[in-house]
C-alpha cells in the first residue's frame, strides 16, 4: 500500500480522526504503527524507531509479532482480537520487546481502519513506554504498604494478609497465629541516645525478625517499637498450633536478646514482650484477632516484660473489668466517691504522734474498691494527679482545723505521693498553694515517696524536695528495703524519715534474716539522724524487739487499724476530752 493509497484509506471520518491524532502522538513521543488486514506493517513514525530500536527497512513487511515479549498468553490475544472484531477498538497494558531484547511495559491502543464503504482495511496502533509510570506506581504501592524505615510490611498490608490467611485457613482447616511484639523500654534508649540510634535498633530488629520466620509468614512493623508476625499453616489441632507458635515466639525473644552494636561502639541488650492469639479460618474477625493479641501483650508486660503470653477468655474478662473500673474511676472524683482513712502512728511509749492518710474508693451502690485494684490504674491513666491533689488539699484543711486545738496541733499527717504526681512540673507550686489556701502548718505535713522515684532524673527530684523543705514540708521514704535505695542515695535526698516495709516486720521474731535487715535499717537511720517508722507492727513481741533495737516510731494493727477520717477525728475528740486513759475499741490507740 503506497502513501497515496494510505491517505485515501484515511478519508473516512474514523480514519481521519485517528490520522489527525498522529501529529499529537509524535509530539508526546507515542509510537504509531499501521498494518493491513493481514497485520503486515505498512508504516511507522519516528517515535516507533526511538521506542523499539527498529529501523524502517527492518520493520516494513513484518508483523507486530516481532515485538512480542512472550509474557501474554494466547487467551490474552484471543480476547484482544475479539474486542477489535466486535468494537473496532482495543486498549490496554501489554509487555513488548525492543530490538536489543529489553522487555518493557507499554500502553497500546488499536483501532480498525475502514475504507469508504465502511469495510475494514487495516489497523492503526499507538503505544508508549510506561516504564516510568509503572516504576512510580510501584514506589507509591511500596510507600502505601511498606514501612519506609525497616522495609517491612506496614499495618495496612498486615491487615490485608491477615484477611487472606483467614480465607486460606478456612479452606485448609489449619490454624494460624498473630504475634504482637513490643520492644521493652525502647523509649528510654530513644530518649537517652537519640532517635538515630533508636532507628538503627529498629532496623536491626526487623532483620532479626525475618530470620525467625518462614517464607510463607509475614513480619510487619505496626508503628513505633511495636512489630507483628503472622504465622500461617501451623496445624489443624489447636494445641499443636500453640506449641509451634510458642516456639517461634521464644525464638524471636532469644534472637532479639542478642547484643546489638550501635553507634560509637555502644553495645545494647534489649528484650521483647509478645502477645499471641491463635485463629482458624474465619472464626475471628481481623479486629478481634488484633484486640486479643494486644490483650495478651498487655499481660506479658504485666508479668514483668520479656515474656510471651497467649490470649484466653480469662484475659478478656479481666480486661473488661479493668475497662469498667477505669470508666468509673474517671467520674469518681466528681461524684465525691473517694474516702480518706487514717492509721495512727505512735512513739515508743505508744503515744499518738500522727497518722498516715490512706485513700479508699467507695462507688455509689457498689462494694468498696481496694487500693491495690484502683491505684495502679489511676497511675497508668494519669488520674492519680487530680486525685493526689484532692488528698493533699484535704490533708492541709485538716491540719488547719487541728491547729487551734492544743491536743492536736503537734500531730502530723503523712500523705502518699505517686511518682507521676511528683513529676508534674508544677508540683512544688501545687503543694505551696494547698498549704497557703488552707493556712496549714507545713511542718506538720509529711510527704511519703517510694524508692522508685529516686532512680530517675535525680537532680530534678532533689531540687523539688529541697524547695519544699524550705517551706517546712518533711519527707518520708516509704517501704524502705524493698527497692534500690542505698546509703549513697539517702545522703543526696533530704529525707527526715525511713519507713521499714511490713514484709520485714512480720517475721522479725522468728526469721533471723528479717531481724538482721531491720536492725541494720534502724542503725543506718539513726546514724543518719533519720527517724525510723516500723510498719505492720501487730503484737507486743514485735514492738518490744523494735524498741530494744532503737526504733522510735510505729504503725500497725497493734495501735490501730485504718479507719474513716471522721471516726479517727471522733477518737481524737474523745482523747482530748478524756479524764482517764481508756483503750479505744475501734482503732486500738490509747486515749491518754
Amino acid at each position: 500500500m503506497s502513501d497515496h493509497d494510505f491517505q485515501g484509506a484515511c478519508q473516512t471520518e474514523q480514519a481521519a480522526v485517528i490520522w489527525n491524532q498522529r501529529a499529537l502522538f509524535n509530539q508526546i513521543g507515542a509510537a504509531i504503527l499501521v498494518t493491513d488486514l493481514r497485520q503486515r506493517i505498512l508504516r511507522v513514525n519516528d517515535a516507533f524507531h526511538r521506542l523499539t530500536g527498529y529501523a524502517l527497512d527492518e520493520i516494513i513487511g513484518q508483523t507486530p509479532k516481532i515485538l512480542a515479549s512472550g509474557r501474554q498468553s494466547p487467551a490474552f490475544y484471543a480476547a484482544m482480537w475479539q474486542a477489535l472484531k466486535e468494537d473496532g477498538h482495543w486498549e490496554g497494558e501489554i509487555w513488548n520487546r525492543r530490538k536489543c531484547g529489553e522487555i518493557y511495559p507499554e500502553w497500546l491502543v488499536i483501532n480498525v481502519l475502514c475504507d469508504d464503504a465502511g469495510e475494514p482495511s487495516g489497523y492503526v496502533a499507538t503505544f508508549s513506554d510506561i516504564s516510568k509510570l509503572k516504576h512510580a506506581e510501584s514506589e507509591i504501592q511500596h510507600l502505601a504498604f511498606y514501612d519506609p524505615l525497616t522495609a517491612l510490611p506496614n499495618r495496612r498490608l498486615l491487615l490485608d494478609r491477615l484477611e487472606q490467611a483467614r480465607m486460606s485457613g478456612k479452606r485448609k482447616a489449619e490454624h494460624g497465629a498473630l504475634l504482637i511484639i513490643d520492644i521493652d523500654n525502647f523509649k528510654i534508649l530513644n530518649d537517652t541516645l537519640g532517635h538515630d540510634i533508636g532507628d538503627h535498633l529498629l532496623i536491626e530488629i526487623a532483620c532479626r525478625l525475618k530470620l525467625c520466620i518462614r517464607e510463607c509468614d509475614t513480619a510487619a512493623r505496626q508503628g513505633g517499637d511495636e512489630f507483628a508476625v503472622m504465622l500461617e499453616a501451623l496445624d489443624p489441632h489447636p494445641r499443636a498450633a500453640a506449641v509451634s507458635a510458642e516456639a517461634v515466639a521464644e525464638k524471636i525473644r532469644e534472637e532479639l536478646a542478642r547484643p546489638v552494636m550501635l553507634a560509637h561502639g555502644h553495645e545494647h541488650y534489649c528484650t521483647a514482650s509478645i502477645g499471641v492469639s491463635l485463629f482458624r479460618g474465619q472464626d475471628k474477625s481481623v479486629e478481634t484477632l488484633l484486640k486479643q493479641a494486644d490483650i495478651a501483650l498487655y499481660k506479658a508486660k504485666e508479668a514483668g516484660r520479656n515474656a510471651t503470653r497467649f490470649f484466653d477468655q480469662a484475659m478478656q474478662t479481666t480486661l473488661d473489668q479493668r475497662a469498667r473500673l477505669e470508666s468509673g474511676l474517671r467520674h469518681a472524683l466528681a461524684r465525691d466517691e473517694f474516702v480518706l482513712y487514717a492509721q495512727a502512728q505512735v512513739d515508743a511509749a505508744k503515744g499518738l504522734v500522727g497518722a498516715e492518710l490512706l485513700l479508699r474508693w467507695q462507688p455509689v451502690g457498689l462494694p468498696m474498691v481496694l487500693p491495690n485494684d484502683f491505684i495502679p490504674l489511676a497511675e497508668e491513666s494519669g488520674l492519680i494527679v487530680p486525685i493526689g491533689l484532692w488528698v493533699l488539699n484535704t490533708a492541709c484543711a485538716m491540719l488547719r482545723s487541728w491547729a487551734d486545738d492544743p491536743s492536736r496541733r503537734d500531730l502530723y499527717l503523712s500523705v502518699n505521693v505517686s511518682a507521676r504526681q511528683f513529676r508534674q512540673p508544677d508540683f512544688v507550686d501545687q503543694v505551696s498553694a494547698a498549704i497557703a489556701r488552707h493556712g496549714a502548718n507545713p511542718r506538720r505535713l509529711k510527704l511519703e515517696l517510694t524508692e522508685s522515684l529516686l532512680l530517675d532524673k535525680v537532680e530534678e527530684v532533689v531540687f523539688k524536695m529541697r524547695a519544699l523543705r524550705l517551706l517546712g514540708v518533711c519527707f518520708s521514704l516509704d517501704d524502705f528495703g524493698t527497692g534500690y535505695a542505698s546509703l549513697a542515695y539517702l545522703k543526696r535526698f533530704p529525707f527526715e524519715q525511713l519507713k521499714v516495709d511490713r514484709s520485714f516486720i512480720r517475721d522479725i521474731t522468728s526469721d533471723p534474716d528479717d531481724a538482721a535487715i531491720v536492725r541494720a535499717i534502724i542503725a543506718m537511720g539513726n546514724s543518719l539522724r533519720l527517724s525510723v517508722v516500723a510498719e505492720g507492727v501487730e503484737d507486743e513481741a514485735q514492738h518490744a524487739y523494735l524498741v530494744e533495737h532503737g526504733c522510735t516510731l510505729f504503725q500497725g494493727y497493734m495501735f490501730g487499724r485504718p479507719v474513716p477520717l471522721p471516726v479517727f477525728e471522733a477518737v481524737l475528740g474523745a482523747r482530748s476530752d478524756a479524764e482517764v486513759a481508756v483503750p479505744d475499741p475501734v482503732i486500738g490507740i490509747e486515749l491518754d
